[in-house]
């Protein structure tokens, strides 16, 4: 089997705060493609046509993936993370181009790109950091990483907020571009401080698939996952929506919207700082993890419920601030202790096929069942999002439950090897 080289303490904080450090020009870089690309689409299309772009999201991750595990195959997984990163900013600037020469449907695809291009990204570097924190490490550094990648979206928010009518929206893309360079440089540092995971004998060049997802039929744990950050996706989906569409009647200028989109944005990312340097650590050192797996959907129970009894801009930004910020927070901080014990197949393969392609392909699937019903009744009732959002909390409390049933007593601390049923042939072998 493939060595794993353990990292002293300093090496594993040092390689933690590279990649830290790489999230928050990366996840800047996203925000400043964020508000742009929602607001440009608006220009061109409508917001009614948001649902049509979402639909397209699952085919381009669906190939986007794929390439991926191809490229795993063939090159590693530090190289396959710069490929990624820097040919992500080529696309931008050739769709900068585009929307300069007055191209259409640039702003569609710029849309659509946006949407897959960061998960696929962020997901490499949580497939490196779940590969060299130890689990009582992670437990503690989860949350601060996510806060120090906080910082640059905060900034890119801030500054949208700030100078997007005057620099005009389409200008904004250069700025994501000029990001993605030192995230591309830093994150390199971090694997060459950790060190590049290897793959087993029987995992090397993709001999069990590019994707191997044979891996969510042996472990009953990343089936349900994928239920749980598809019923989330569909939370999420339902929010923006409706957002969105209070938005373009509330706020119809366009540069306007940009503003007030990186000032929600900028909110939300502050927010969710808070939340990841303090709350985040703290209560997963306290808490069983069921509790909070079974907590963070009730909480959007009740925000889709207030957004249901009392519909506004205000509580439809609530709504997805609220979501945003666990999201961003305590869940993925949470979600990623369950890759920790896994195969390098499972960290690097299975997680993009979850955390990626389920991930985006069911909000573009909740979009097209949202598109055939507006297609079937005319005009759907702004109820329709915040139900929606209701029902799919309540599935994804449903799966939490069966993903989170303890297979040991759990400590007082939190600290023990797993509350996530996990099966005994899921963990590592002692040679990775």
């Amino acid at each position: 089997m493939a060595s794993r080289p353990e990292l002293t303490w300093q090496r594993s904080a040092a390689a933690a705060t590279a990649i830290s450090v790489a999230a928050t020009f990366l996840v800047g870089s996203y925000e400043f493609v964020r508000s742009t690309s929602t607001s440009l689409f608006i220009a061109e299309y409508g917001s009614t046509r948001l649902p049509y772009a979402m639909t397209a999201v699952p085919f381009a991750m669906a190939l986007l993936v794929y390439c991926y595990g191809w490229l795993l195959s063939r090159m590693g997984a530090m190289k396959t993370l710069v490929v990624s990163s820097l040919g992500s900013g080529l696309m931008f600037v050739l769709t900068y181009g585009a929307l300069k020469a007055d191209i259409g449907p640039a702003a569609a695809f710029l849309y659509v790109f946006r949407q897959v291009y960061i998960v696929l990204i962020v997901e490499q570097y949580w497939s490196l950091i779940n590969s060299f924190l130890k689990p009582e490490q992670a437990r503690l550094y989860n949350g601060p990483i996510i806060g120090g990648a906080s910082v640059g979206p905060v900034l890119a928010g801030w500054l949208i907020h700030r100078k997007a009518v005057a620099m005009g929206s389409e200008q904004i893309l250069l700025l994501a571009v000029a990001a993605l360079i030192p995230a591309t440089l830093l994150a390199y540092l971090s694997y060459r401080l950790a060190g590049e995971p290897k793959p087993s004998a029987e995992e090397a060049g993709g001999k069990q698939g590019h994707l191997n997802l044979s891996l969510l039929k042996q472990n009953r744990s990343l089936l349900l996952l994928a239920g749980v950050v598809c019923l989330a996706q569909i939370v999420s989906t339902a929010a923006d929506l409706r957002f969105s569409a209070l938005l373009e009647a509330t706020i119809p200028g366009k540069d306007e919207r940009t503003a007030f989109l990186g000032g929600f944005w900028s909110t939300t990312n502050l927010a969710s700082s808070c939340l990841q340097f303090v709350v985040t650590p703290l209560l997963l050192s306290i808490l069983p993890t069921r509790w909070i797996f079974l907590g963070i959907p009730a909480i959007h129970i009740a925000s889709a419920s207030y957004l249901l009894a009392r519909p506004s801009l205000q509580s439809a930004a609530l709504s997805l601030l609220l979501f945003k910020c666990v999201d961003y927070s305590l869940f993925r901080a949470a979600k990623e202790l369950i890759y920790i014990p896994l195969s390098y197949d499972s960290r690097y393969r299975a997680k993009q096929v979850i955390d990626t392609f389920t991930y985006r392909a069911s909000m573009g699937l909740t979009s097209a069942a949202f598109s055939a019903v507006t297609m079937l009744a005319g005009v759907v009732p702004g109820g329709f999002y915040p139900a929606a959002m209701i029902g799919a909390a309540a599935g994804w409390a449903g799966l939490a439950l069966p993903l989170t049933a303890p297979t040991r007593r759990e400590r007082p601390d939190g600290s023990s090897r797993s509350t996530t049923g996990l099966p005994a042939d899921s963990r590592r072998s002692a040679g990775e």
